[in-house]
């Protein structure tokens, strides 16, 4: 199968509006061409890196000077930048145990829906024939989703990297794409709490005031959210170490924590531990309908000057925002 080697690389691949380069790679070179083949657990990118003799990973990878050999293997570059951070976000992230869904567009504005039903709205009673039957008022939020580009410059010649290898770049790479997975993080807590500006500010179960968490706190954080699910548990360092020590929590040596770290809570809501919150308190939600990610495109990066070897200030960006959907579908606990 030589289809993939008689694809010209270039800088406009990276144009095409709402697609990578692997998107538009697979559209002219579709992987269901390889099935059967000893390539086909390869995309079409990873294709590509084969085709040019290029090892990103592992043991012998090679150095960075060798996506510049040709002017069609230098397009790559870009990508393969991408991929490493994407890589980085999806380690440290632990935003697909907090959304409910992940909206992409294609613009910058865009306005998110909610229901907000009252406790009687909720009641599904019986309707009799010929009777009103009850309204779910689903409105347009008034307010824009507010979108946050977070990312990293990457600052260095490309002298300083050409022989550097790719497996220790890549490791640099991902740690990028943690920070910018943190940031994220921190934006979907503060819509969580604050909310997302259309006066939908996270409920308060009230305070215990006593510095302390009680079991008898998370019931009733898992009363107040009914008759949503708690699934999930967001808390700072502080507050799990309190969670982790109540003696409903007191793990003996066949515990999964102690075997496995697996954390779990007396009522099997994930425990989520993030540094993303400051203060005394604890967040409860049912992750299936609290919150919306927005996100404007994926990992962006500043394609021209990697392909150029201009490495000095290349910007590598994500784009995203996040809106409520149901807001008493997530609460907070104030110790």
């Amino acid at each position: 199968m030589e289809l993939f080697e008689k694809i010209n690389l270039e800088k406009g691949m990276y144009q095409s509006k709402g697609k990578s380069l692997t998107d538009v790679l697979e559209s002219l070179d579709p992987s269901s061409n390889y099935v059967g083949t000893e390539i086909e657990n390869l995309d079409a990118f990873s294709r590509q890196l084969k085709r040019f003799d290029i090892k990103v990973s592992g043991e012998g990878s090679d150095t960075v000077e060798k996506f510049f050999q040709c002017s069609n293997s230098a397009a790559l570059f870009p990508e393969y930048v991408s991929r490493a951070v994407k890589q980085g976000m999806e380690k440290a992230n632990i935003l697909k145990d907090v959304v409910a869904t992940v909206t992409n567009i294609d613009g910058m504005d865009y306005r998110s829906i909610s229901s907000n039903m009252s406790e009687k709205d909720k009641e599904l009673k019986v309707v009799n024939e010929g009777a009103f039957i009850p309204q779910t008022v689903v409105k347009t939020n008034e307010n824009l989703v507010k979108l946050h580009k977070r990312g990293r410059m990457l600052v260095s010649s490309y002298e300083a990297l050409r022989f550097q290898r790719l497996d220790l770049f890549t490791v640099t790479l991902n740690q990028i794409g943690a920070y910018i997975a943190r940031a994220q993080l921190k934006d979907a807590v503060d819509t969580i709490l604050n909310g997302d500006g259309n006066s939908n500010a996270c409920i308060s179960v009230g305070s215990s005031a006593s510095g302390e968490i009680s079991y008898d706190d998370l019931v009733t954080l898992w009363a107040q959210l009914s008759p949503y699910e708690l699934n999930t548990i967001l808390a700072p360092t502080n507050a799990m170490k309190k969670i982790l020590s109540m003696s409903e929590m007191k793990d003996n040596a066949n515990s999964s924590f102690i075997k496995k770290g697996t954390m779990v809570t007396p009522l099997g809501a994930k425990l989520l531990h993030t540094d993303a919150i400051s203060g005394d308190l604890i967040i409860g939600m049912d992750k299936n309908c609290a919150l919306e990610m927005v996100k404007a495109g994926d990992v962006v990066t500043d394609y021209d000057k990697l392909i150029d070897r201009q490495l000095e200030r290349a910007a590598v960006t994500c784009t995203a925002g996040f809106a409520k959907i149901f807001n008493d579908a997530s609460v907070k606990l104030t110790y």
